[in-house]
């Protein structure tokens, strides 16, 4: 694909600095661009870099110099990368059909242009939207659904009666709909509590490799729509997930806690169960959450405290131990006093 300069501005809804007859066929980092690419100022520090890519043009914020290069200046200069990533670079998948050695089970419904790839099966009863792509591998168990658009990688696994949306991605070994981790003690050992409810995945979700997101108890997990889950990631039985929020990988959240919309888990972060964390509250990496985060708030350490004073924390850690010794020798210091001060008082 090649595309003028002026084609891109226009296509992105950025102002057109310099030449905007440069043709450009593709997109590339500062350091690595040639002549034919364009590339992205997205973090300031790396202003400098400007002056001295090879880059045929450059996407760069309001105010940045442009030490003479063609641009296109974008508000946000990383999302036209993106958009621009996916113009150059993206095509949709190609339309196979069912392919020899693919399952199908009794009564399932498909839409049109699906493709299910040798080695995936796909239950009794279980519907396929239209453009739906599956992957070797890929377990679609009975009654499950699949919407619109959505691509299953290699040995994804989409358990019983759950419901996937439309323009999902799951990449490969994530599981959808395993057992909800649910035991009732019974004297002798764990009586096993069975997991009846399903998991649903809302439109435009994002879901990375080898994570797991746990069928209900009773009821459903619900992952809503347009967020973006990491590799593995764990989420338990009846999480409620809401919108756009971003889980970075090796997160687990414990059953029945609730997520607002636009939430973001750095990595690492381990969520108590029957937990509340509100709209657009953040919480750092390696973070240990046993209580409820108010909307808006930013939070880390362990346990999970306001960001401001966890920072006072962890910057007092490292002085504990010789404030330790200090408070040792108070201690004894004021022992001594008092054992003098009796000996006077018996005088």
């Amino acid at each position: 694909m090649e595309k003028t300069l002026k084609e891109l501005a226009e296509y992105l809804g950025g102002d057109l600095l310099g030449d905007g007859d440069v043709r450009i066929t593709g997109v590339a980092g500062l350091d690595d661009a040639e002549e034919r690419h364009i590339s992205f100022l997205a973090n300031q520090k790396y202003a400098a870099r400007v002056a001295t890519t090879r880059a045929g043009a450059v996407l760069l914020p309001p105010g940045a110099e442009n030490y003479g290069r063609n641009a296109i200046v974008l508000g946000n200069p990383y999302l036209g990368f993106a958009k621009l990533v996916t113009l150059f670079y993206v095509r949709p998948p190609e339309m196979k059909g069912i392919m020899p050695g693919a399952y199908l089970g009794n009564g399932v419904v498909m839409g049109a242009d699906v493709t299910v790839y040798p080695g995936a099966s796909v239950g009794d009863g279980a519907r396929l939207g239209d453009r739906v792509t599956l992957f070797p591998g890929v377990a679609v168990y009975d009654g499950a659904e699949i919407g619109s658009d959505t691509v299953l990688h290699a040995n994804v696994s989409i358990r019983e009666r759950c419901r996937v949306g439309s323009r999902v991605i799951i990449h490969n070994g994530a599981v959808v709909g395993s057992d909800g981790f649910g035991y009732a003690p019974d004297g002798r050992g764990h009586y096993k509590i069975p997991q009846v409810g399903i998991v649903v995945i809302e439109d435009d979700v994002e879901i990375g490799a080898n994570t797991t997101i746990d069928r209900a108890a009773l009821g459903a997990t619900i992952i809503r729509r347009g967020t973006k889950i990491d590799n593995l990631v764990q989420i338990a039985h009846n999480c409620l997930v809401g919108e756009h929020c971003i889980i970075v990988s090796q997160v687990g959240v414990s059953g029945s806690t609730k997520l607002g919309d636009f939430v973001t888990l750095g990595g690492q972060v381990g969520v108590a169960g029957h937990l509340e964390i509100g709209a657009r509250a953040m919480v750092g990496a390696k973070s240990g959450v046993h209580n409820s985060i108010p909307a808006g708030q930013v939070f880390s350490g362990i346990p999970a405290l306001p960001h401001k004073q966890w920072l006072r924390t962890a910057m007092a850690l490292p002085k504990v131990p010789e404030l330790r010794k200090t408070v040792m020798d108070l201690e004894r210091r004021i022992k001594d006093l008092e054992a003098r001060l009796a000996a006077k008082e018996e005088e």
